[in-house]
């Protein structure tokens, strides 16, 4: 392995994560072409439906009229195979000469599946896998967990107290945490799909739920209201961002009135079955993958939170600690029926703020 072979590829990932919030479902690639021991030329995957990041990468080195013939091409992510909205990455890469293709993870689609780096070595040409692998993983973890699994990637975002709160005894959990917890939120926000949360944080709340303080677009907008119960005044029923409401069928039917309502306003109602009064996880999971939701940040509250985690479904929680005290209140769960474990991925300070990022395991 080339002793460069790590700065070219953690160049890949960092113009790859250029491509955070717009390119979904689609993953995170970025592309460096190398000749001579020098860069000629980059790319990434700007948006859903544009090129990938290897052909913008080569349209860049043909604009500056580089020679890509017999150089070096890096990528996080095995080119594609297949046709999509663009043609396969793989026969641009044959096309154009080059002689050796340096890949840090296979692409788990079946549809490429080690198919493109079979083809390239059919082709004459060296391919050398896994330079900066777990750390390629981890920047599509959420396009790995949707390809392999169906369902969604799915993180708990919570904001608690030093005593372990994240609401008070009345549900209200308004500004526990400081103004830089606030803008990492709107961050993390830009990085999902999605943003969900239940009807009780719609109603004590009233939230918008959208990303505002940063550059980023705004997610679509899940609520779980079973019970078909949050106003029709509140503030996330806007145009601001899609937003999608669960609710299960009984009192749909009872509410005729406001989901026509609702539904002229632009909202999409989507009526469940329900098991003991409660909506199934899994289903709304489903359906959210159905409708093309790869990644799904979940910001409350208790009940839901629970529900999700009860689920086994849940693979990450982004933890926010402030130093305010509460005495008593709401804790981030209520009765866990599954064993699990937590595995600490970070701790960062914000200021007063301390944000701490857990993968969660299942046992």
């Amino acid at each position: 392995m080339n002793s460069k072979d790590h700065v070219w590829m953690n160049r890949c990932l960092t113009l790859a994560k250029k491509g955070t919030g717009v390119v979904s479902p689609n993953p995170l690639v970025g592309a460096v072409i190398v000749k001579n021991g020098k860069k000629i030329a980059e790319g990434y995957h700007e948006r859903y439906g544009g090129n990938h990041a290897e052909v913008n990468a080569i349209r860049q080195a043909l604009l500056k009229k580089a020679d890509v013939n017999g150089a070096t091409i890096y990528i996080n992510l095995e080119p594609c195979f297949h046709t999509g909205k663009t043609p396969p990455c793989v026969n641009a890469i044959i096309k154009y000469g080059f002689s050796k293709v340096i890949i840090a993870t296979e692409d788990p689609n079946p549809l490429v599946a080690g198919k493109s780096i079979t083809k390239l070595r059919k082709h004459g040409i060296e391919v050398n896998i896994g330079v900066l692998k777990k750390q390629a993983e981890v920047l599509n973890e959420k396009f790995f967990k949707y390809i392999r699994t169906h369902i969604p990637y799915v993180a708990l975002k919570a904001a608690q107290t030093s005593d372990g709160f994240i609401a008070g005894s009345d549900g209200s959990s308004k500004w526990i945490t400081n103004t830089r917890s606030r803008r990492m939120v709107h961050h993390l926000r830009n990085e999902y799909d999605a943003v969900l949360v239940g009807a009780a944080t719609v109603r004590i709340d009233n939230p918008r739920l959208t990303v505002r303080t940063v550059k980023g677009r705004s997610p679509v907008r899940v609520i779980i209201d079973g019970k078909f119960t949050i106003p029709v005044t509140s503030r996330i029923l806007n145009n601001d961002a899609k937003t999608i409401m669960y609710v299960s069928e009984r009192y749909a039917k009872l509410e005729r009135k406001k989901q026509a309502l609702l539904t002229k306003m632009g909202i999409v109602i989507v009526q469940m079955k329900t098991i003991n009064e409660s909506i199934d996880i899994i289903n709304i999971l489903l359906d959210l993958t159905a409708r093309g939701i790869t990644s799904i940040l979940v910001e409350g509250g208790q009940r839901i939170f629970t529900d999700f985690i009860n689920s086994r479904c849940v693979d990450k929680l982004c933890l926010f600690t402030s130093v305010k005290i509460f005495g008593t209140g709401l804790n981030k769960f209520g009765d866990i029926s599954v064993s699990y474990k937590k595995r600490k991925i970070q701790t960062r300070s914000l200021g007063s703020d301390c944000f701490q990022e857990y993968s969660i395991e299942y046992e």
